[in-house]
């Protein structure tokens, strides 16, 4: 049993006897399948392998996966079978391991990587919401980061996902995330070591979008990573709770945003505004776990 203070909550939380702010106490995960949603430099043709791990340092309103960041829906497994897993999924042809929000679970993964040894690359899927000094540990072990950057307003990030610090938190990650992994490779169009930043175009929201992408220009060199630009946002979990994000996106607010990234010279990848669908939530059912 330790205090854990892995995430930017620093709770304290003694795992795995009580959970932490984030949800977690034990090692949970509730999906690990190919998945072929992903951007096309992870998905491929044979799918990212993903992990889908219970729990979430953040509490955000609008989540797709709420079942597992919220409800902590998910399978009690060892660090063994962790680590089968990943040899699971590599056999099936799987071109990554794909972790998502693996945060509370880092000293775990480690330890199961260390196990497997994997021969993909593996790949650190979060919200943005990290301490430098836990993803120090991962240095030499994440081949690809794929962070969110949700927010760079302070009371928006608080309103819909209860941390009003995100924005200097994400700032910190992403730059740590550039120093492990500065550049972008490629074999056969898929990406092998670098950096993709995700943003989810919310709807009423235009401006924080346009917002984020002047931020991530001004204060890093865009030339290191890639940008993904998301369209789709579907209202989901306690969205309806707020009037202005209960909808999806209308074509102006993504297309506004998305020429404001071509504009600032971002390497990007576009959704069709016809995303916005629940497609991309996969039934949390333990299959592979």
């Amino acid at each position: 049993m330790s205090k854990c203070y892995l995430c930017p909550r620093k709770c304290g939380a003694d795992r795995p006897s009580s959970r932490g702010v984030c949800g977690a106490d034990t090692l949970r995960v509730a999906l690990a399948a190919p998945h072929y949603c992903e951007e096309p430099c992870l998905s491929g043709t044979n799918g990212a392998g993903t992990v889908f791990f219970s729990g979430c340092p953040l509490s955000c309103v609008f989540c797709q996966n709420h079942e597992l960041s919220s409800e902590n829906k998910g399978k009690e497994i060892s660090v063994v079978r962790l680590a089968e897993i990943f040899s699971e999924l590599q056999n099936k042809g799987c071109h990554n391991i794909d972790l998502v929000s693996p945060t509370p679970y880092t000293d775990e993964i480690i330890a199961a990587l260390d196990i497997a040894k994997p021969e993909i690359p593996v790949v650190w899927n979060t919200s943005g919401y990290e301490r430098v000094e836990t993803l120090k540990k991962l240095e030499g072990r994440v081949s690809v980061y794929l962070p969110d950057f949700k927010y760079v307003t302070p009371d928006l990030a608080f309103k819909y996902s209860g941390a009003a610090n995100y924005p200097e938190i994400a700032a910190c990650a992403l730059g740590e995330m550039l120093q492990h992994q500065p550049k972008r490779v490629y074999e056969n169009g898929l990406m092998k070591k670098g950096v993709i930043v995700r943003h989810l175009v919310l709807p009423s929201h235009r401006a924080e979008s346009i917002a984020v992408l002047d931020f991530l220009h001004k204060n890093f060199d865009i030339g290191k990573f890639t940008l993904s630009l998301l369209a789709q946002y579907t209202p989901m979990y306690k969205a309806a709770e707020y009037k202005e994000i209960n909808r999806t996106l209308t074509k102006f607010e993504y297309n506004s945003v998305a020429a404001h990234a071509e504009e600032l010279g971002f390497e990007c990848y576009y959704q069709d505004i016809a995303s916005a669908d629940e497609k991309y939530t996969p039934t949390f059912d333990f299959s592979g776990v």
